[in-house]
């Protein structure tokens, strides 16, 4: 199995229907997770050029959750179940 994080994105204030069905989300891929992850808030983009501000909004990216997986295929299979707010990415975690 290799190691895959999932980085969901996009904010608006849940519903009582979205937490319920991020429950069932989790439950229905417990055997896969490594990692639940947790929420994100407010926070800060830092480059060569400076410091940006990065509210809660629709681009931001608002959790994570790390999951085992055969392939690429599957995590993405897994992935597309949520109930995502606008959307996930799928990334291999590589060794090191």
């Amino acid at each position: 199995m290799k190691k895959y994080m999932f980085l969901h994105y996009g904010f608006v204030t849940p519903t009582a229907e979205i937490g319920e069905a991020w429950g069932k989300w989790f439950e229905s891929i417990a055997e896969h997770i490594v990692d639940g992850g947790n929420p994100f808030s407010i926070g800060r983009e830092i480059t060569r050029d400076g410091t940006t501000e990065l509210p809660l909004g629709i681009d931001s990216i608002t959790g994570y959750t790390i999951i085992n997986a055969a392939d690429l295929d599957e995590a993405t299979t897994l992935a597309a179940t949520c109930p995502s707010i606008t959307g996930i990415r799928v990334y291999e975690m590589g060794g090191m």
